[in-house]
């Protein structure tokens, strides 16, 4: 499979977000947790790639199975409500 630069920096930015699970990646781009972990080492620099390793590495956020919710998305109880596409505390 070939992916575009755009692509590619994104699947670079879901698997750095500590909430997306590879499951996530998997369902949008088709790229299994083994192939994103050959793209990131691919495209980062070596110490970038270790930091990314040893954050992700243990972390049950990124494996569905391990999450502690079931259904729907995970909300943090102080995080702001977006209506209308603008920002509430205006």
């Amino acid at each position: 499979m070939t992916l575009t630069t755009e692509e590619i920096d994104r699947v670079i930015e879901m698997a750095w977000e500590d909430r997306t699970p590879f499951e996530a990646i998997t369902f949008q781009f088709g790229l299994k947790e083994q192939e994103v972990i050959e793209l990131m080492r691919r495209e980062m620099k070596p110490s970038s790639f270790r930091m990314w390793r040893k954050r992700v590495q243990g972390r049950s956020t990124k494996h569905s199975k391990k999450r502690t919710f079931d259904k729907g998305r995970f909300k943090c109880s102080r995080q702001r409500t977006i209506t209308n596409n603008s920002i509430s505390k205006r």
